[in-house]
This record gives structure tokens, C-alpha cells and sequence, in this order.
């Protein structure tokens, strides 16, 4: 693996807020090196293909399948019949719409929330996976940078859509998630077991009837106080991915902004020494000037 891959895999493996901080650190790290600009050079991910990569990378296995299935259906298709090929248009769609699903639970664990919009977007990138080769590497590769489109009729250009031309063919690595560790239990007989068993049933049988009277008098404001908290909820869920939005425009602004500076400063810079030397052939003319008029 080039470095420039082992570099990417990492950021595109970020949360998406880190990535163009963590991204002009490691440029500005590799300062003075051919790697410091293809570094500044990697492309921020859209949501929906940051979605994709974060699934690559959490559900490695289902990616896979879903690219084996995707394989061999491409290889059947050419002897089917329409009903057929129509049957499994709808199966595909029933698979990827399934992955999704979970995809959205992915991102939902890593603190986003995924909208409808952009569910589509992955969706349409497992489909694109599903029916045409060079998007299943694009897609397993893990550092896609836009969400992916096929028809699985003409080959699909997938070069804009990964972060370097040679992350077709590299495989993101999984994430490993460790099971919590569950202590063992193990049952002690006890002689009495049968009369603590009926104190302790009496005990929390008239405990329980307490707690039923005082939740039955709570039980009214409770539920009119969860139906006004499931309305602010929505709203701020509603507010966050706005905001969410904005925050992806402005830092793309933000990107596009100094590249434009970049740019700029060396425009300057190039005026600059156009000027001197303009300015040093004026002065040699006005001064052969002066000596011819003598």
C-alpha cells in the first residue's frame, strides 16, 4: 500500500467534522515533500459517501456480500428473461434498501443523523456497486469522496468519485468493535430458598402497589410532557441537520476559499516579478536615452 493510501484510509475512517482539520495538519506535517499536496489535495466526503465509507469500514462482511450478490447477478443477467430481470431489479432494490437501513443505524451510532436525501444517495451507490465492477471497487475501497451512480448499460466513470486513482483496487480495513465482556454467573442452592422467595414476592407485591397508585397520578402529565418532547425532538433534529448542511457548505466554501488564495498568491507573485522587470527595462531605456541626447 502506497503512503498516500495509508494517509487517506485513515482520514476517510474519520468522523467527517475531523477530516479537514485532520487532513491540512498531516499536509502541513509533510511540508516540503511531493506527498504534502496530494495530501492538501484529498476531497472532503460528501455525507452520503461518508455514510458509505463509515458502512465499508463498520459492516465490512454485508459489503461484501453485497458485492459477491452483486457479481453473480451480473454474470446470470445476460440469459434472463425480461419478467426475470424485472423480478430481480426488484430483489436488488429490496437488498440494498435493507443495507441502507442499517447504514443509517451506523451513522446514527457515530452522532449523525442520516436525512432522507442522503439515504437515497447510498442507496443508489449500493445499487451502482451492485451493477457495475469498477463502482464495487470504488465502493469497497472505503475512500469514496461523492456517492456513486450506474445503469449498469454503460461503464460509469468512477475516477472523480474516489480520493486518489489508485483506491480502485485498495480495500478499506474493518473496524473491529469488541463485545463487552459478560462476567459469569453461577447459581448457589440456598435451603430456604422457598420462604425468602415468598417474603420478598409479598414485599414487592405491596411495594408494587404503591408505585402502581403513584404512577397512575403521574401517568396523565407524564404522557403530555412526552408528546411536547417528542415534538421539540423532531424540531431540533429538524434544526441540527440544517445545520448540519450549512456546516458542509461553509466548509467547502472554506476549501474552495483557499484554494482560490493559493491561487491568488501566486498570481501576485508572478506580477510582482513581471513589474521589477518591466520597471528595470524603463529605467535602461530613459537611461540610453539620456546618453544619446548628450
Amino acid at each position: 500500500m502506497s503512503e498516500l493510501l495509508e494517509i487517506a484510509e485513515e482520514l476517510y475512517g474519520l468522523p467527517l467534522a475531523e477530516f479537514t482539520p485532520a487532513r491540512d495538519a498531516k499536509a502541513k506535517e509533510l511540508k516540503g515533500t511531493p506527498l504534502a499536496a496530494q495530501v492538501k489535495a484529498l476531497k472532503k466526503p460528501s455525507v452520503a459517501a461518508w455514510v458509505a465509507n463509515l458502512l465499508v469500514r463498520h459492516d465490512t462482511e454485508q459489503v461484501d456480500q453485497v458485492l459477491a450478490v452483486g457479481a453473480a447477478l451480473r454474470e446470470a443477467q445476460a440469459s434472463m428473461s425480461g419478467d426475470e430481470l424485472r423480478a430481480l431489479t426488484k430483489q436488488r432494490r429490496q437488498l440494498t434498501s435493507a443495507v441502507t437501513t442499517g447504514a443509517r443505524r451506523i451513522a446514527r451510532e457515530a452522532g449523525t443523523r442520516v436525512t432522507e436525501s442522503v439515504a437515497e444517495q447510498v442507496e443508489a451507490t449500493l445499487t451502482a456497486a451492485m451493477v457495475d465492477e469498477r463502482c464495487a471497487q470504488a465502493l469497497r475501497s472505503g475512500l469514496l469522496v461523492s456517492a456513486l451512480a450506474a445503469t449498469g448499460v454503460d461503464a460509469a466513470d468512477v475516477a472523480a468519485a474516489v480520493a486518489a486513482p489508485e483506491a480502485l483496487g485498495f480495500a478499506a480495513s474493518p473496524v473491529e468493535t469488541a463485545a463487552p465482556a459478560r462476567p459469569e454467573l453461577h447459581v448457589v442452592p440456598d435451603p430456604e430458598a422457598d420462604a425468602k422467595a415468598v417474603a420478598a414476592a409479598e414485599s414487592a407485591l405491596a411495594a408494587a402497589e404503591e408505585a402502581l397508585t403513584e404512577a397512575s397520578e403521574a401517568h396523565e402529565g407524564a404522557a403530555d410532557a412526552v408528546a411536547r418532547l417528542e415534538a421539540r425532538g423532531l424540531q431540533l433534529q429538524a434544526e441540527i441537520a440544517e445545520l448540519r448542511a450549512k456546516i458542509d457548505e461553509l466548509e467547502t466554501a472554506a476549501e474552495e476559499t483557499d484554494d482560490e488564495l493559493s491561487e491568488a498568491e501566486d498570481a501576485r507573485a508572478e506580477a510582482e516579478a513581471e513589474l521589477t522587470a518591466a520597471t528595470r527595462a524603463r529605467d535602461a531605456a530613459a537611461a540610453d536615452l539620456a546618453r544619446v541626447k548628450r
